[in-house]
Order: C-alpha cells, then structure tokens, then sequence
C-alpha cells in the first residue's frame, strides 16, 4: 500500500511542531510586514520564522553586547589594534616613551566600532525580512553558524555601504581622526626614516564588522545548543531534536 504524501515529506514535523509553537504565542515576530508576492507567500512559515527569530536574537545580543563601553575594547577576542603595517609608528612611539598615543588611538577606534554597533541594529533588522522558506531549509541543514554565515553572505555588501558614514561620523565623533593626526605629527618629530601613513576607517571598518559576526555566531551558536532557553518555544521546536 503506497505511503500518503504527507509522510513523505522531509520537513513535514517540522512544519507541524513550529504550527504548534506558534500557536501557543510567538510575540516578537507578529509585527511582521510582508513584502512582495514572495515575501507574503513565505513570510508567514513557521521554519521561516524560526529562523528569522534566530537571527534577530543573535543579532540583538551581538549589537547590545559590542554596543555597550568596551564592548570590543574589553574582548580580547575582538579588540580593534592597529594593523601591524603601522609597526613602526607604534614601536616607535613607545620606544620614546610616547605610547600613550597609541593606547588614545585604539581606545578612539574601539569606541567608535562600539557606538557604530549600536546603530547598525536596524540596518541588520532589516535585512532578515526577506527569506525565503529554501533559505530557512539550507540553514536548519547547516553548521553551527549557518544562519550568521547566510547573514553575512547575503548583507555583508550591503551592510558595509551603510555601515561605513556610521563608522565615519562615529570615528569623528570620539575624537579618532584628531588623535591619529596628533600621533602622526608626533611621529613625525622622531628622527626615524621609513615613515608610514595609513587611512585608518577601512581597518576599523573591517575589524568591527569582523566582531560583530563572530559574536553573532557565538550566540547563534548558544542558541543551537539551548534553543529554549536562550531562543523561544518556536525556535526549540526546529533545533531541539
């Protein structure tokens, strides 16, 4: 006797174990707007929405944690150095008892990654509203970053236009770009040779948004091992076996 269609369906428990989640309550996803065709057709499944879910929660607390004083500066994992192309400024700075300077240039480059983290929350929200039911099936077959790495190489362009006058107006607003100078000037009063001079934004850039995804993938990562715990009722019901 053939087997009915349904029982043939991979992700056919799935779907019903979300459906049930979702009725008990999914708050945080209720203010959803559809978009297109697409959008209104897929916006609305429960493996979707779990994985959105996913998304935002790692996003949420990679933004809030990066965003807060030190957020990178106090993560030795994360900090924002200068690059080792400006070795010689550094060492040299230090080496005349300058290093000051450095330490005053790092902190202005953390502080501005920090205050650029807080508002990138949006930008990062934003994103997440157009997935598609294949998208939400590739990530739940995936690793254990596999939402952060769908995040990524889908926004990262994106992301980076917008990110960047965030960086700028940040950077400025700390203080960096004076502080870089002042350091350069005083480098420049040094009797070395082989000076070197680096446009700093691309680094802080790089480096910022380097931290906020790997945070993102540590809660992702978080949320995979304790699904109910750390994410929701909906989200348990895709990763928690």
């Amino acid at each position: 006797m053939p087997k009915p269609l349904f029982s043939r369906l991979r992700y056919w428990p799935i779907m019903l174990a979300v459906f049930g989640g979702l009725l008990a309550g999914c708050a945080g996803l209720q203010g959803w707007p559809a978009g297109g065709d697409n959008s209104q057709a897929t916006s609305g499944s429960p493996l979707a929405n779990a994985i959105r879910q996913t998304l935002i929660l790692s996003s949420d607390r990679a933004t809030t944690a990066l965003s807060a004083p030190g957020g990178y500066a106090d993560n030795a994992a994360l900090r924002i150095t200068l690059p080792s192309q400006l070795a010689p400024l550094t060492s040299t700075l230090r080496q005349f008892g300058m290093g000051q300077y450095v330490d005053k240039l790092e902190a202005r480059m953390n502080e501005g990654a920090e205050q650029a983290a807080a508002e990138a929350k949006e930008v990062f929200l934003g994103t997440i509203r157009d997935m598609t039911i294949t998208d939400a099936l590739d990530i739940v077959r995936g690793g254990d970053t596999a939402a952060t790495d769908y995040f990524r190489t889908r926004t990262e362009s994106t992301l980076r236009q917008r990110y960047q006058p965030i960086i700028r107006q940040n950077l400025e607003k700390v203080g960096f770009y004076e502080q870089y100078r002042l350091a350069l000037d005083v480098y420049n009063t040094l009797p070395v040779g082989n000076r070197v001079n680096l446009d700093l934004e691309q680094h802080v850039l790089n480096q910022g948004l380097d931290g906020l995804f790997s945070r993102m993938a540590e809660e992702e990562q978080l949320i995979r091992r304790d699904p109910l715990g750390r994410g929701s009722q909906v989200i348990n019901a895709i990763f928690g076996g």
